[in-house]
């Protein structure tokens, strides 16, 4: 469990052992955070009444794959490793994990979605283990103003597999005294959900169709369109997708969101479930590449009163305290001449001298203080662009890229709707600003110029699917190259 309170929780146990007649030892192995895992601490408890008098128990110093009764994981990447180590077996351990996510490096850093399935996480917990309880014990600790370590204390209490009674759990929180009444609502909290989780399974009902979801009055014209043009396996994407492109330029803007999907409507292929992901692919992509980032949209997401209550809210700022938020920045030339009246900005990008004025001043990056009056008023007056946003350079370049590759999806969808789809997809490569930008358009152009020779091959979505999570494994490219130079 690492810092989020795994030591409080060991001691705990050992207390609870030790005052209810049982030896305890503990023993911690730190690891490396989110590199290899948190730190593991390992337990073993015995009865005292089972030792012969004048001699002690030896116990171990670390888990031994298959012979663990109970294995408790405090993040469900945690739980991944303690399957991958084989500490879960399924008929022996019980296994308590939360459900909340902690994203490690390797999924923070890769250029793609990197995430590890929290799916797959959580039907290999059921799979390996005798008892799988799973919860948001995060969430829960937070509902209750307390810790996570008191909520899965609870649910260990649940799952009735030491020899304890509730009451026992409970005393040696009142024993430990600090904390103690939001611990033990924390306790309470995980004992309810890990009952549940234990309960006989009622009858399932059947999924009902999501409901178009509320978009507001503003966007109320946007949203009857969208049920009475497009199929309904489509809603919730379509009205998300209005959502993002009002958010980020105007009404006008989300209207022409729906007109640019219009053209493949008409040219869906045949097959009902491939035309519906199509569909939603594209439209979901769409939104994304639409909604692009540029120094309009960065300044406008730094400056909203929503993100200061969040970064409040995961501080726990009180009414006593300041908080002070420290953006840098890093614009080059070319983020500058991207804001720019798109004739301005172009003269910018092809005058040398004018370049040679500018640089000096966009080598090193800079730090602006969001939470004072100067820096707020700075990223303020960039975000006051976005009406402007239109004539700017980046936009008219945008705005080509993306009939370009709508284009090719429609043009696809009737004869090579897989193709069409990966096509769809590719747009994922595209993502960012600044360097993060130019790499990935890079790389999609790469991969574009593939595409004439892969509609003369039965395999062409798969191979094109294929270089896409090439362009994505590393940011060098090398992947990439590897991958042409056989296709």
């Amino acid at each position: 469990m690492g810092g989020e309170g795994g030591g409080v929780l060991a001691d705990w146990l050992v207390d609870l052992a030790e005052q209810n007649g049982y030896f305890a030892q503990t023993t911690s192995v730190p690891g490396v955070a989110q590199r290899t895992g948190a730190t593991v601490y390992y337990l073993e408890i015995f009865p005292e009444a089972a030792v012969p008098a004048g001699r002690r128990p030896v116990m171990a110093l670390s888990p031994v794959p298959g012979e663990v009764d109970i294995v408790i994981a405090s993040e469900l990447m945690e739980a991944g490793r303690a399957l991958q180590r084989g500490l879960v077996t399924a008929n022996r351990t019980t296994f308590v994990a939360s459900t909340h996510r902690v994203y490690s490096m390797t999924e923070r850093t890769a250029m793609g979605d990197g995430r590890v399935s929290s799916d797959k996480l959580l039907e290999g917990g059921r799979a390996a283990a005798r008892h799988f309880i799973s919860a948001d014990f995060a969430q829960l600790a937070e509902d209750t103003g307390s810790l996570i370590s008191p909520t899965l204390y609870g649910a260990l209490a649940a799952t009735g597999r030491l020899p304890f009674t509730r009451e026992q759990f409970e005393a040696t929180i009142t024993r430990g005294g600090v904390g103690v009444t939001s611990s033990l609502k924390a306790f309470a909290a995980g004992f309810a959900v890990a009952q549940q989780t234990l309960a006989p399974p009622a009858a399932a009902a059947l999924p009902a169709a999501a409901p178009m979801p509320p978009v507001g009055a503003r966007l109320a014209a946007l949203a009857q369109r969208i049920q009475q043009d497009f199929p309904a396996t489509s809603h919730v994407t379509l009205a998300a997708g209005i959502v993002r492109a009002a958010d980020y330029q105007d009404v006008a803007y989300a209207a022409a969101y729906l007109d640019r999907l219009q053209p493949l409507l008409a040219r869906l292929p045949a097959d009902p479930a491939l035309a519906a992901e199509l569909l939603d692919e594209t439209a979901r992509h769409l939104a994304l590449w639409m909604s692009y980032e540029d120094t309009v949209r960065v300044a406008d997401l730094k400056t909203r009163r929503s993100r200061f209550a969040r970064v409040g809210g995961e501080v726990k700022l009180s009414h006593t305290q300041h908080m002070g938020i420290n953006e840098f920045l890093h614009p080059r030339v070319e983020e500058i001449a991207d804001t720019l009246p798109a004739g301005l900005g172009r003269w910018l990008l092809a005058t040398p001298w004018a370049r040679a004025c500018i640089e000096p001043f966009t080598r090193k990056g800079r730090i602006v203080q969001t939470s004072s009056i100067r820096g707020y008023l700075l990223l303020y007056t960039i975000a006051a662009l976005r009406p402007l946003r239109p004539r700017s350079l980046r936009f008219q370049v945008e705005q080509q890229r993306i009939n370009d590759w709508l284009a090719s999806i429609t043009s696809l969808a009737p004869t090579h709707p897989a193709l069409a789809l990966e096509v769809a997809r590719s747009q994922r490569l595209v993502k960012g600003y600044g360097d993060t930008h130019e790499r990935g358009w890079r790389s999609y152009q790469r991969v574009m110029a593939k595409l004439p020779q892969l509609q003369a091959q039965p395999q062409g979505a798969q191979t094109l699917q294929a270089l896409s999570r090439a362009a994505l494994a590393d940011d060098s490219g090398k992947a990439l190259e590897q991958m042409l130079a056989t296709v």
